[in-house]
């Protein structure tokens, strides 16, 4: 099973895009901060991803602000068939985790 949950804020959008079929595209770049225990140490684990989200939920994911905590959850594909890079694929969009 692919599925990926993360907590992350926007920090980076891209303008709305339109696949040649119609189906409308939203990227952004994700960036997530959390504390994790890894072999009984708490370390700091800190990345940006890129993320998109097409179809309906595009709308809702390009309309959500900048730097607010989201969770988000998905799928990893490549980026394209030749590629090695990963991009989220969000198809649930959870609460905003406020401070």
């Amino acid at each position: 099973m692919n599925q990926f949950k993360l907590v992350a804020r926007i920090i980076e959008k891209s303008a709305l895009r339109y696949t040649p079929a119609g189906v409308p595209i939203a990227a952004a770049i994700l960036m997530h901060s959390a504390k994790q225990r890894e072999a009984n140490i708490e370390r700091i684990v800190e990345f940006e991803i890129n993320a998109q989200a097409a179809g309906l939920i595009s709308k809702q994911f390009n309309d959500l602000p900048l730097d607010v905590e989201t969770e988000f959850t998905g799928f990893l594909a490549r980026k394209n068939r030749n590629s090695k890079s990963l991009v989220f694929h969000i198809n649930e969009i959870g609460t905003h985790l406020l401070d």
